[in-house]
């Protein structure tokens, strides 16, 4: 059973940068990407970043320039680096590891962690 656990949101000023980790019970290596998600209020569910097995990097661009997807393989824990946060940036956090294909692999979640901008 994998799992992955979220840490690091809470309330942060605008302007701050905190790191969300996912620590995960298998190998990075075990996802062929794995990556950040966010729900804002009343909106759906977007795709942050994603790090590739190979350990490419993708961001949105909305936020490009401000936040990074990062690894540790050794700590299994992929982290979201968060810089100069606005209040735009509120949603619960979800971490995602994906094995297999885009189309027919295996997603599996973390429980979110809520992440509020406000001063």
């Amino acid at each position: 059973q994998v799992q992955l656990v979220e840490s690091g949101g809470g309330l942060v000023q605008p302007g701050e940068s905190p790191r969300l980790s996912c620590a995960t019970s298998a190998s990075i290596f075990s996802f062929n990407a794995m990556g950040w998600y966010r729900q804002a209020p009343g909106k759906e569910r977007e795709l942050v970043a994603t790090i590739s097995s190979g350990g490419g990097t993708n961001v949105r661009n909305s936020v490009k320039g401000r936040f990074t997807i990062s690894r540790d393989i050794a700590k299994r824990t992929v982290y979201l680096q968060m810089n100069d946060l606005e209040p735009e940036d509120t949603a619960v956090y979800y971490c995602n590891g994906r094995i297999g294909s885009a189309i027919t692999g295996n997603n599996y979640w973390g429980q979110g962690t809520q992440v509020t901008v406000s001063s």
